[in-house]
């Protein structure tokens, strides 16, 4: 375990890095800037994404040097699975919404140690929105500290996510009504469950640590769950970075969802 005044060195570093990161996306958003797909899985990366990238690890990785590294747009290198400390990184988390002028992504940083994120970050730069959070001191938007919702009931309910998979024929029962909030940015969907913007956000496909790691420490700082659909806690710098679902929400809403989607079982996804 870090001791304190490391922890807060490493706090400060991250938050300043991320900022920078910050300035450096603004400069490529509503541009004329490049676009291609993987090619191993056809998702959409910019040169924003990879400029970003860059600039998190020089910062990053130079000053601690015995970190490991994970991020979605570098080649994933075993050697972080030695490591206690490893960063976790998605440059542009929400790629398509950047790619399409929309102000729905965040710079996603956290800093994860023997598997849990202990601080992370979520900037929005396009919005102005700072999210921050370190392990037993709370979570932050802009300064300010921020709690979910204490709302209990799915009916009438702020939900993040893909609202086709509300009305999917397999359910049992239907979905009451709830007010979709549809985002790219599977992070920024958790981050405004954190601040109380959203009720919930739920996921029944497969996310990536990057994805997570940093909202998952600022939803629980806030007050929230966080899990996979079936409960299962989120762990990171595994073998596999592959997580099957996410459900976050306040404790009362966390147990309402979880006591309709609990039970189900997902197809294996990549």
């Amino acid at each position: 375990m870090q001791a304190p005044e490391t922890r807060e060195i490493d706090f400060a570093l991250m938050k300043d890095a991320v900022r920078e990161a910050g300035a450096l996306a603004m400069r490529f958003f509503l541009t004329d800037h490049k676009q291609w797909s993987k090619a191993h899985d056809n998702t959409p990366v910019t040169e924003a994404d990879i400029e970003v990238n860059e600039l998190l690890h020089r910062r990053l990785g130079t000053a601690r040097p015995s970190y490991g590294w994970l991020s979605e747009e570098t080649e994933d290198d075993s050697s972080r699975l030695t490591q206690t400390h490893v960063w976790v990184v998605d440059p542009i988390d929400g790629t398509r919404a950047f790619a399409k002028g929309k102000p729905h992504f965040v710079i996603s940083v956290a800093l994860v140690e023997e598997g849990r994120p202990v601080l992370g970050v979520l900037f929005n730069p396009a919005m102005d929105e700072f999210f921050e959070a370190s392990e037993g001191g709370g979570a932050f938007l802009n300064g300010s500290p921020i709690h979910v919702s204490h709302t209990a009931a799915i009916e009438g309910c702020k939900m993040a996510a893909f609202a086709p998979m509300f009305k999917h024929p397999a359910w049992p029962e239907p979905w009451p009504e709830m007010e979709i909030i549809e985002r790219n940015s599977v992070a920024y969907r958790i981050a405004l469950v954190a601040c109380g913007a959203a009720d919930a956000a739920l996921a029944l496909n497969g996310k990536s640590d990057w994805d997570l790691a940093a909202a998952d420490i600022i939803v629980r700082e806030a007050g929230g769950r966080i899990t996979t659909h079936d409960g299962s806690a989120l762990l990171y710098n595994r073998h596999s970075t592959r997580h099957p679902s996410l459900l976050a929400a306040g404790p009362a809403l966390y147990e309402a969802i979880f006591a309709k989607v609990g039970t189900i079982r997902l197809q294996a996804s990549r």
